[in-house]
């Protein structure tokens, strides 16, 4: 079995990998620090068929205050969190087999709001609705795609300031290894187009969406 991540390097994308070889896969680790950019669409055409994908790579913007925002922070944020899980899935669906499997990386920030950084709200938000919305033509191929919305972990994405802030406020932080849980959990599942929350002292779950009201 074969598989690949994003955002290896980083402290999710390591338990993702730990987790994935101690299921005996056998994994290709992609990151920035050596030489692979998910906003980069070359850098996806080299990549081939795996049986899971998780699409990993994420960043902060480091800004709370919207008037403060820089264009280079926005872009960036768009471009590794949106494009990264777009220009992923987008070459696995041409070459991933039947019975193959995405994950995305989302966040809880993706199910709710998050004044922290607002923008990266916006993109969590993007990665579970094009989940969602990309999944009846994967499962169409035979291909499932997951999102996974972890609360926030304990990783270098942070920055000491901001974890003392969310400690103040009463936060709990999840380890790596409680998302590289999530993520096989949701991987487990025989469903398609699903957001698996992760949240610290739970069971990875599966987000009930109430959907929209109909017409009147």
């Amino acid at each position: 079995m074969k598989a690949l991540v994003t955002g290896s390097a980083g402290g999710i994308g390591r338990a993702i990998v730990a987790r994935l070889h101690a299921e005996g896969f056998e994994v290709e680790e992609l990151d920035l620090v050596t030489g692979f950019d998910v906003a980069d669409p070359a850098a996806w055409d080299g990549v081939e068929a795996v049986d899971l994908a998780c699409l990993n790579a994420g960043v902060l913007t480091g800004s709370s205050e919207i008037r403060d925002l820089t264009d280079e922070q926005y872009r960036r944020a768009v471009a590794v969190n949106v494009d990264g899980v777009v220009l992923g899935v987008r070459r696995l669906a041409e070459v991933m087999a039947p019975g193959s499997a995405i994950v995305a990386t989302a966040s809880l920030a993706g199910l709710t709001g998050i004044e922290d950084d607002p923008i990266y709200g916006l993109t969590k938000h993007a990665v579970v609705g094009f989940v969602r919305s990309v999944a009846p033509q994967l499962r169409d191929r035979g291909i499932r795609v997951q999102a996974l919305c972890p609360g926030w972990a304990d990783t270098a994405l942070m920055d000491d300031t901001f974890k003392g802030d969310l400690l103040g406020r009463g936060y709990r932080l999840l380890r790596p290894e409680d998302v590289a849980e999530g993520m096989w959990a949701a991987y487990s599942s025989e469903e398609t187009g699903e957001a698996w929350v992760v949240q610290p002292g739970r069971e990875p779950l599966v987000y009930g969406f109430r959907g929209v009201p109909g017409p009147r």
